[in-house]
């Protein structure tokens, strides 16, 4: 056994910069390519977002995720985010960030500042993949994965269901996760979101019971990953919640919001965890 069944890991995850995204994601609020009616924003002070992580952390998170809209960080940000892991880290937190593709010098610098996770998702299979997104390529996303993990950072990947994807993409997906040289420690896996406006605004809800065979099928690929039951969970009972948890789900984002998307509130969440005999994951001793 890998992990303690009856503990969940809590993450917090931040829109460090807000929309304005030059990539044309057919899921994403962020998205410049659509109206959507997202405000764009610039990036966030440094002791704005370690207010918010101190509030992350007495709310029980151990890990805090910070994400910007876009394709990539520019060089002029980077003293600024790495100030960010920084503070971060010396809060006693795990650090997690979302920034687009990374260059091999700018992962390095992420690394040298102790990020512990770098979040990449590959969205889908790499068949479907062309239908949502076009302005970046399936072996984009793989390159990144693979500058984070030789730069010695801890691997954030999964996806998202719901897009129109057929099953056979859904294993595909967890089949390149899982087959990757090291696979994700963390595996986010989503339930769409639609959003006015964008490419995917009518998609077709996916089926409970497919999203649940999902996760259950990304634990046997994957046993020793975390694997987080992240966006889309204020559409989803506390009945498929309970279920994607006894499938082998063992992480959630807390807090009310995940980067624009609404979040299930800390209450609904430890009100539910109480009737399921679950308890927040301790943070991982550091090794070395």
């Amino acid at each position: 056994m890998h992990f303690d069944p009856n503990a969940v890991q809590m993450s917090r995850l931040l829109s460090i910069k807000t929309g304005g995204c030059a990539e044309d994601c057919g899921y994403c609020s962020q998205s410049a390519h659509y109206p959507t009616g997202l405000k764009a924003s610039k990036l966030m002070e440094v002791e704005k977002v370690l207010g918010e992580a101190r509030k992350a952390k007495d709310a029980g998170a151990t890990r805090y995720c910070m994400g910007a809209a876009w394709r990539s960080p520019k060089d002029r940000d980077m003293e600024t985010l790495v100030a960010m892991v920084e503070g971060v880290k010396a809060l006693g937190m795990e650090t997690c960030m979302t920034l687009g593709m990374l260059t091999d010098e700018q992962a390095h610098d992420f690394a040298k500042a102790g990020l512990d996770y770098y979040n990449h998702n590959i969205d889908t299979s790499e068949h479907f993949y062309p239908e949502i997104i076009t302005t970046r390529t399936f072996e984009d996303r793989l390159n990144t994965l693979e500058t984070v993990r030789m730069a010695g950072i801890k691997v954030c990947a999964g996806g998202i269901l719901g897009m129109g994807e057929t099953i056979d993409d859904r294993i595909s997906m967890l089949l390149t996760l899982a087959n990757l040289p090291v696979p994700p420690e963390s595996v986010p896996i989503n339930q769409l979101i639609p959003i006015t406006g964008s490419k995917l605004a009518n998609a077709k809800p996916v089926d409970p019971l497919d999203f649940i065979r999902t996760i259950a099928l990304a634990r046997i690929l994957m046993p020793t990953s975390h694997l987080r039951l992240s966006a889309g969970r204020t559409e989803m009972s506390d009945e498929m919640q309970a279920l994607c948890f006894f499938a082998g789900a063992n992480s959630i984002f807390i807090g009310d919001t995940l980067l624009t998307a609404d979040n299930p509130g800390e209450d609904h969440d430890t009100a539910l965890f109480n009737r399921l005999g679950i308890s927040p994951m301790p943070l991982e001793p550091a090794v070395g």
